[in-house]
């Protein structure tokens, strides 16, 4: 920490409608594979805190649900999740896709900081995608409308793919944290356990490995978690995960022809 300066910490809420790449910019910001990632809808179920910590500040990051219209009991957990976070932190990152109209999740987002009254920072993701017909007035005229509607504090247009503009971001959030001393010891990079770690992980791989046949509403539970820090003997962790689908049918899917995919 240079003279003169102080230390901050704080709460930072990750919004943004599904399949913007909040979960991608997470384990960017990381370097650490510490968030699912899938091309589907509502990937993220759970509130996750990752904390980012420097010798000047430290961010704890909530990655939420993706905001939507919810149809089901799960959608409703997951705006609930979502409504719970903007209450209890600092500032908020609104993710949207460059050059994307916001949608209804996002509209619904937009209300939400209305409400809320919270400092933001707008990222704009995916701005590698940005083809020359969209990546020059266009795009910042597209940008103007959602400005007028959250008044940010700072917007940085960001590439979690490239890990374009990551390093501004991160700064723009630690200005907006309040000085405090450090929230979480600075050896701490997730606040939850390895057993959930694993349960996410393997969602995630059945969400990859399964396209369109099985929803996002798959669960996983693990049952047993041995890891070798426990159990010495054991050059890795072993696991066993129970997964719950929806319909019989599904269960073929995932065992795949013959145990395949198993």
């Amino acid at each position: 920490m240079s003279e003169g300066s102080f230390f901050r910490a704080g709460f930072v809420a990750l919004v943004g409608a599904p399949n913007v790449g909040k979960s991608s910019i997470i384990n960017a910001l990381f370097g650490e594979h510490v968030a699912a990632v899938s091309s589907k809808p509502q990937t993220t179920r759970n509130a996750i805190r990752c904390v980012l910590t420097t010798d000047d500040y430290q961010l704890v990051i909530v990655d939420t649900p993706g905001a939507h219209k919810p149809l089901f009991a799960l959608g409703e957990f997951m705006m609930q999740e979502i409504e719970s976070v903007l209450e209890s932190v600092d500032v908020v990152c609104f993710v949207v896709e460059a050059g994307r109209p916001l949608g209804e999740g996002g509209e619904r987002i937009c209300a939400g900081i209305e409400r809320t009254k919270l400092p933001v920072v707008l990222a704009a993701n995916k701005i590698d995608k940005l083809s020359p017909d969209n990546g020059g007035e266009d795009f910042w005229r597209w940008l103007e409308q959602i400005q007028e509607r959250v008044r940010p504090a700072a917007v940085v247009p960001v590439s979690a793919l490239h890990g374009t503009n990551l390093d501004v971001l991160r700064g723009e959030l630690a200005k907006l944290v309040p000085e405090s001393e450090a929230i979480y010891p600075e050896d701490v990079l997730m606040d939850t356990t390895e057993r959930f770690l694993a349960e996410e992980i393997i969602r995630e791989r059945i969400l990859l490995s399964t396209e369109q046949e099985v929803p996002h509403s798959v669960a996983v539970i693990v049952e047993e978690f041995r890891s070798p820090d426990e159990y010495p003997e054991l050059k890795r962790a072993t696991i066993r995960a129970d997964i719950i689908v929806e319909r019989p049918g599904q269960k073929g899917i995932l065992i795949g022809e013959s145990g395949s995919k198993l």
